[in-house]
């Protein structure tokens, strides 16, 4: 599985690059804090498949990094071959760029 770390997301945000960022935490997590993914909840990722982009990279993410492998690893298996998970979440985005963000 493909990782992407929260620096080069970033680099990512800043190049306006043509990519997709999907984030599987619950419609509550994503309220609390997000950094402008798409929010489709990891229960709902396979019946929301059709959202998520085959022809450009997507990176998905949650809060640590484990609902988003637990995603990809569903998506592979419909066909995806151009996921990265982002290492560590959003509590890693916090970390680095954003330590007043709240965090559920």
């Amino acid at each position: 599985m493909k990782e992407i770390t929260v620096e080069e997301l970033k680099a990512k945000i800043d190049n306006n690059e043509d990519f997709q960022l999907i984030d599987v935490r619950e419609p509550f997590e994503y309220e609390t804090s997000h950094i402008n993914g798409e929010n489709i909840p990891l229960a709902e990722v396979i019946l929301e498949q059709g959202k998520i982009a085959k022809d450009k990279p997507v990176v998905v993410h949650c809060r640590s990094g484990k609902r988003s492998m637990q995603a990809i690893l569903l998506l592979e298996r419909e066909g995806f071959d151009n996921l990265a998970n982002l290492k560590g979440g959003i509590l890693a985005w916090r970390d680095a760029f954003d330590p007043d963000m709240q965090v559920y």
